[in-house]
């Protein structure tokens, strides 16, 4: 596990450094041989980027769509540009850090009710995805960290997807783990 936690870093972290730089890479030419084969295989990644502790950007993918070392090279770039933030320029760089969540395949969760959904959590262990048709929004687990309780884990990702409540057409959920890797020491550096 160590490998593929280093490796998957790694790949954020070149994606990341040589977008600052302006040069065109081809996430390809960042897997290394020796990389474990699971980069190869469908995956989903959430890629976050902070700098001295705040939310630099945030993009990911749910559902395993493309090899998982494309997916993390791509989601690294497009977190740059997180649309809800300015984006990360060579300056954020010293002092970014860079986690790469490797997501298992969202499953569907009991939730005719806030209670029934709240009741079915695991915190600490299910990111959570919700949805009414139109909108959808997802907390990471490690949101955990933060929201602790399945009442402040469930009311912040409800206010995050639009609802002020609990519709009363009610809400599909979909439950989720990952693997949380992050770049150790910070990129630092010159870009």
């Amino acid at each position: 596990m160590e490998a593929f936690g280093a490796a998957v870093v790694r790949l954020a972290v070149e994606a990341v450094r040589m977008r600052l730089a302006a040069a065109f890479f081809d996430p390809a030419a960042l897997l290394a041989e020796d990389d474990p084969a699971e980069l190869r295989e469908l995956g989903a990644s959430f890629v976050t980027l902070e700098r001295d502790g705040r939310l630099r950007g945030c993009i990911g993918t749910l559902q395993a769509q493309r090899a998982l070392y494309v997916d993390v090279a791509r989601n690294a770039e497009r977190s740059m540009r997180d649309p809800r933030l300015p984006p990360v320029e060579a300056a954020d760089w010293p002092g970014l850090t860079v986690k790469v969540s490797v997501l298992t395949a969202p499953e569907p969760v009991a939730s005719p009710d806030p209670a029934t959904l709240m009741a079915a959590l695991r915190p600490g262990v299910d990111g959570l995805i919700i949805s009414d048709g139109e909108r959808r929004s997802t907390f990471l687990p490690s949101v955990w960290k933060r929201l602790d309780t399945p009442e402040k884990f469930l009311a912040a990702l409800l206010r995050k997807g639009g609802w002020n409540a609990w519709p009363e057409e009610g809400l599909s959920a979909r439950r989720y783990e990952s693997l949380e890797f992050v770049s150790t020491p910070p990129p630092g550096g010159r870009t």
